[in-house]
């Protein structure tokens, strides 16, 4: 071979080796605020990469779905049970002000309510509440054995069922249309619904284990920045009781 002719032999592979730059230093982190619903309003922290250009990133971080356990939410081990879904809706900061966005149980709990001899009962509805969310609940119920029974089964019969789920679906109708989407999410905590209807049903077959097992927003009103604000506004401050002056 004539010298000189091939001159990248001694410059080694073209390119070369890239520099390799550890993806984390152009990232931020973020904190995630819980709406007043919840006890701990301090949920944990997220990152996007940094703004750059045209490229912010408050743009990332809205919409982000984030799924948190109710016990840490609510500092309730015996809720741990309950996934909450958040959504970001507003970055103020480093803070990313999120709204409610579903619901869901555990696969396990869910596992063991399931038992034999017990006739299953579920039923879903689509509700809107009064500041305008599409919701769509889904109610989980199981029959009880009565105190005296003698018979190994509890099965209902068809025609109980259909009456049990026509309450459930009268009962989460009435509960989600007369609230809006904070007093609502106030119900599912404690499980008030699943209560009251545990109660109505009582006549027409003794039921136990009632459940809103999962909410779901299928639409949501026009973003209200003030709505959003007002969610996350903290609650009334204690001024103390009134004093009269001497």
């Amino acid at each position: 071979m004539a010298i000189g002719k091939n001159k990248r032999i001694s410059k080694g592979k073209k390119g070369g080796k890239k520099k390799v730059v550890d993806p984390f230093t152009r990232k931020d982190w973020f904190d995630v605020t819980a709406p007043v619903m919840f006890r701990n309003r301090n949920v944990g922290k997220t990152l996007t990469n940094r703004s750059q250009g045209t490229k912010l990133a408050s743009e990332h971080l809205k919409g982000r779905v984030i799924e948190v356990c109710l016990a840490d939410l609510n500092k309730d081990e015996d809720q741990a049970y309950r996934k909450m879904y958040l959504k970001v809706e507003e970055v103020q900061g480093k803070n990313c002000l999120t709204n409610f966005h579903g619901m869901d149980f555990t696969t396990d709990k869910l596992r063991s309510l399931v038992r034999k001899w017990h006739t299953l009962i579920e039923a879903h509805v689509d509700v809107k509440t009064t500041d305008g969310y599409l919701l769509r609940m889904f109610c989980i119920a199981f029959t009880k054995r009565r105190n005296n029974q003698v018979k190994k089964t509890c099965y209902a019969q068809t025609a109980q069922i259909r009456k049990i789920r026509r309450k459930m679906f009268t009962i989460m109708t009435r509960e989600a249309t007369t609230c809006d989407l904070k007093q609502l999410v106030e119900k599912f905590v404690p499980n008030l619904i699943g209560k009251q209807i545990e109660k109505d049903c009582q006549g027409i077959f003794p039921l136990q284990n009632v459940y809103i097992r999962k909410v779901k927003i299928l639409k949501t009103p026009k973003y209200d920045p003030a709505k959003l604000l007002e969610m996350h506004s903290e609650a009334k401050e204690d001024v103390g009781a009134q004093v009269d002056r001497p």
